[in-house]
């Protein structure tokens, strides 16, 4: 029985090995690509990777920031469209801003009307009144004067017919009314003459500095209306109704920095695409007037022929494409810049990554 165990076993060992030689020994046909690699179309080239971005005479995109803080209360714009210089695209929460403006202009409405109030002095009814006190102090002298008189005239004749004092009591009261009616005269004066002119001047510059502050608080009101600053193509909004937003733009969670309100690209007839040579092949990089490039976009078979338009004249740390600041990064690039018309490459993006031949017409 044990001998016949031994042998079954012999016998399914060597079918396993014969099985197993079958199944490893069958060719397997390597699965066809999904798209041709890219290859260079030029018999000598540089390849280099390129980043697709709206065409900009200077820069990369236009990146739109806040000049004031706030919560958004409301989004005017979406993501593709195209928008004009000036239009709106955010609403800022102003309600503190438009109130504190509000209290500038009424603060500068009050200083005018009292400049006002200042050049048309004297007001007849304030010059009446001066004159009629005036009139009473010109009546009051003549009453005290005539009651001296007649107590002097009296002492002179009978020194006991009334005493010194009263002589003298008398003689004060002219005095007094005198000073009186020389009171009168004088303010009656100043206030014909209207208001000094350094009141006059001084009020004038309280007008002015109250105007400005106005004008200053009012236009910091228009910036809670962040608007488009160029005719384009709203790219990214990276806010929506309730975010917080600064100066700084607004606050990403994912890569806990800090973005653009929303980044715009000009009118998207041309695309640009801007190339990183590697430093160590700038030396065999062609002439501006001889350098011709292709562009193959990744992921297709899709070649576009590029136009050169400028070379960037300083080489930086090649960290466009992760886009991590805080790395270390020594191999260093230079950019170039082509473009291409996007008509019919409905599939072509800003801040897509292609592929880069650069050749030598």
């Amino acid at each position: 029985m044990r001998n016949k165990i031994i042998f079954a076993l012999s016998i399914f060992g060597v079918l396993a090995g014969l099985v197993t030689a079958y199944i490893l020994g069958v060719e397997k046909h390597a699965q066809p690509p999904v798209f041709k690699p890219v290859s260079s179309p030029y018999d000598a080239a540089i390849y280099a990777n390129g980043m697709i971005e709206s065409e900009q005479q200077a820069g990369v995109n236009i990146n739109i920031y806040p000049e004031v803080s706030g919560p958004i209360i409301k989004v005017l714009a979406h993501e593709g469209q195209k928008v004009v210089a000036d239009m709106p695209l955010f609403l800022i929460d102003d309600s503190v801003q438009k109130a504190t403006t509000e209290q500038l202009r009424l603060q500068s409405a009050a200083a005018l009307v009292l400049l006002q109030e200042l050049k048309a002095q004297p007001r007849k009814e304030t010059l009446a009144v001066a004159k009629a006190q005036v009139d009473q102090a010109d009546a009051n002298l003549n009453a005290v004067r005539d009651q001296y008189d007649k107590r002097r005239a009296s002492f002179d004749l009978d020194h006991r017919s009334i005493s010194k004092d009263v002589v003298d009591t008398a003689k004060d009261a002219v005095a007094q009314a005198v000073t009186g009616l020389a009171l009168a005269t004088n303010q009656y004066e100043l206030i014909k003459a209207g208001a000094w002119s350094f009141d006059i001047a001084n009020q004038e510059k309280q007008v002015e500095a109250l105007r400005q502050s106005y004008q200053a608080a009012d236009a910091l009101l228009q910036k809670y209306v962040v608007k488009a600053q160029t005719d384009g193509v709203v790219m990214a909004l990276n806010a929506t109704v309730g975010s917080y937003v600064s100066s700084l733009g607004v606050y990403d969670s994912y890569t806990q920095g800090n973005d653009p309100l929303a980044v715009m690209g000009t009118p998207q007839n041309y695309l640009d695409v801007r190339c990183f040579i590697d430093e160590i092949l700038v030396s065999r990089l062609p002439a501006p007037e001889h350098i011709r490039a292709e562009m193959s976009i990744r992921g297709t078979e899709i070649k576009v022929p590029l136009e050169f338009v400028r070379v960037q004249p300083y080489v930086s740390p090649k960290i466009e494409l992760s886009n991590q600041r805080q790395e270390k990064v020594d191999l260093r690039v230079l950019p170039v810049i082509f473009r291409f018309p996007k008509k019919d490459l409905t599939m072509v993006y800003p801040g897509q990554q292609v592929d880069v031949y650069i050749g030598q017409k």
